[in-house]
């Protein structure tokens, strides 16, 4: 099969940034901190999740703020299926259907969370492929809402906000960055491929590229489930690394930090997805450092708990304001780069 030219420069694009995630890594593994190398762990997994949410939002043009109930799923499904039996019978001793009484290998769980998550990204994605704009997000922030609520009040399965624990601690930094790598093959191929200019095209002109004979429905619905299982190998890396999860950090506050590096670096593209999630992740540290009151300059600076959400919040504003296309407008890396 030819490749065209988009489809190859999209290729030399998505290996010029993996070779740029490979080089944090090797970084900050090389001389970073046991805190530093669980910073930069962090800002990969929300990086899976910002990429999973340009397949959709960035190729669609619809907003979606479900994402991070998704990459929940993920994460809670692969959790109760590798966690040992004898822990589970202790953190989870009410739990129904056997799901205390079993225990898979790590790949077993991670294919069954895979499956399950996607499963409902479909059932959902069927509802809300046919809706726009305003009426799609409202629906998106609705299954965000309802999936948390499951998470809290179906103790006997979730824990709520107890911390769900004994999970086996499988994956470090090498992983994440392979992941990572990987999920940007994956959403730049799926930008360049016919479907996905297929799907930009109807997101520009809905009217012109049905009349055109694009079955508009089908290929959202393609990007919303596949954006459902980017997000479930999010869930599955946070869930691997960390040994315990909970329901609170799979809500609005994920949902506005991730929103704001896809937003600040640009939707439209993989390579401002991968910019605004670093840019956000390291900025936010330096915010944080901030807000503890330093001494900087001989002047001890006063404590300003909430900075980091005030900035989260300017850096939105700003950017809509400013500009909309966010920092990489419609630019890829290889247009930076290649003539």
């Amino acid at each position: 099969m030819t490749l065209s030219r988009a489809q190859r420069r999209g290729i030399v694009g998505a290996a010029l940034l993996a070779l740029i995630l490979i080089g944090i890594g090797l970084a900050a593994t090389w001389f970073g901190s046991r805190y530093q190398l669980r910073l930069v762990y962090g800002a990969y997994v929300n990086l899976l999740v910002v990429l999973a949410l340009q397949v959709f939002m960035g190729n669609a043009r619809v907003t979606n703020l479900s994402h991070s109930a998704f990459m929940g799923i993920g994460a809670y499904a692969a959790a109760i299926c590798v966690t040992p039996e004898k822990i589970k019978a202790i953190s989870l001793p009410d739990a129904p259907w056997g799901l205390n009484a079993f225990a898979l290998d790590p790949v077993s769980s991670a294919l069954i969370a895979l499956v399950l998550t996607g499963l409902v990204a479909w059932l959902v994605g069927v509802f809300i492929v046919r809706l726009t704009g305003i009426g799609a997000t409202i629906v998106s922030l609705a299954v965000l809402v309802i999936v948390h609520g499951l998470f809290l009040y179906r103790t006997d399965i979730f824990k709520g906000n107890q911390a769900f624990f004994g999970i086996p601690q499988l994956f470090n930094l090498t992983w994440v960055v392979g992941l990572a790598v990987l999920v940007v093959f994956i959403t730049r191929g799926f930008r360049e491929s016919r479907w996905g200019v297929a799907l930009r095209a109807s997101a520009d002109d809905e009217v012109g590229a049905a009349a055109m004979g694009v079955d508009i429905h089908r290929l959202r619905l393609m990007a919303w489930v596949l954006s459902g299982v980017l997000l479930a190998v999010a869930g599955i890396a946070y869930a691997y690394y960390l040994g315990t999860i909970s329901a609170r950090p799979f809500y609005f506050n994920h949902v506005f930090l991730t929103l704001a590096m896809l937003i600040l670096g640009g939707m439209r593209t993989v390579t401002g997805a991968v910019l605004g999630t670093f840019l956000i992740s390291f900025g936010l540290e330096w915010v944080r450092w901030l807000e503890t009151g330093p001494v900087v300059l001989g002047i001890d600076l006063p404590e300003a708990l909430g900075l980091s959400g005030i900035v989260l919040g300017g850096v939105i504003v700003l950017t809509m304001a400013l500009r909309p296309g966010g920092l990489m407008g419609d630019r890829e890396i290889e247009d930076l780069i290649l003539k």
